[in-house]
């Protein structure tokens, strides 16, 4: 096998291991709904220098503007970087962590986590998360502090997390984690999906 060929064979491997919900790319993306940071473009974004560093970023704003998009996008592009990287909707990935725990290896669910350089945890606030789910959660985002990039996408602004984990200290502490290393995407925008419906 040459070396081209393992690096490609290591490229769909990454990419399977994501389990991504579609397979996207940043070709052609419409960044007209993105709003950036002052000290932060676009151009920094796509060379995944955030994943290099263990930054985090939020993707925040109106439904239907490109956040889950850009979040598998940016997997996807780490993926083909050789970059490992994990894609979970927060539900699912809570619900993972509870099956774990329950069959008492969530140590190793966590260790297996834990060798990707990027996690993105989507609908982030969608649905409301139990006690216990809540701390899983806060277990996966603690542990990642300083260690790895988290992709959270969310509509609900840093003022509501609390009500996502009925716990306002310990929305207080994931926030101050998240945003040390991070930085705010804001989404505006009429959803892309209403605008290019069939159902008029």
């Amino acid at each position: 096998m040459t070396p081209n060929t393992r690096a490609e064979s290591r490229r769909q491997r990454l990419l399977k291991d994501a389990q991504l919900p579609a397979r996207k790319s940043l070709d052609g993306y419409d960044w007209t709904t993105v709003k950036f940071p002052d000290d932060y473009g676009r151009g920094a974004l796509t060379t995944l220098d955030f994943i290099d560093q263990a930054q985090d970023l939020v993707l925040y704003g109106d439904v239907g503007t490109g956040k889950t998009h850009l979040a598998t996008a940016l997997a996807a592009t780490a993926c083909r970087q050789g970059i490992p990287a994990r894609f979970f909707t927060t539900s699912s990935l809570v619900a993972r962590l509870r099956r774990a725990k329950d069959d008492d290896r969530l140590d190793k669910e966590l260790a297996a986590l834990a060798r990707n350089q990027l996690l993105v945890i989507d609908e982030f606030g969608y649905l409301p998360i139990d006690t216990e789910g809540a701390r899983l959660l806060f277990q996966i985002i603690a542990d990642s502090y300083e260690k790895r990039s988290l992709i959270i996408t969310t509509n609900l602004e840093f003022s509501r997390w609390g009500t996502v984990f009925g716990d306002d200290n310990m929305a207080a502490a994931i926030i101050d984690r998240i945003v040390h290393h991070g930085r705010l995407l804001q989404f505006r925008g009429q959803s892309y999906r209403v605008n290019h419906a069939l159902m008029k």
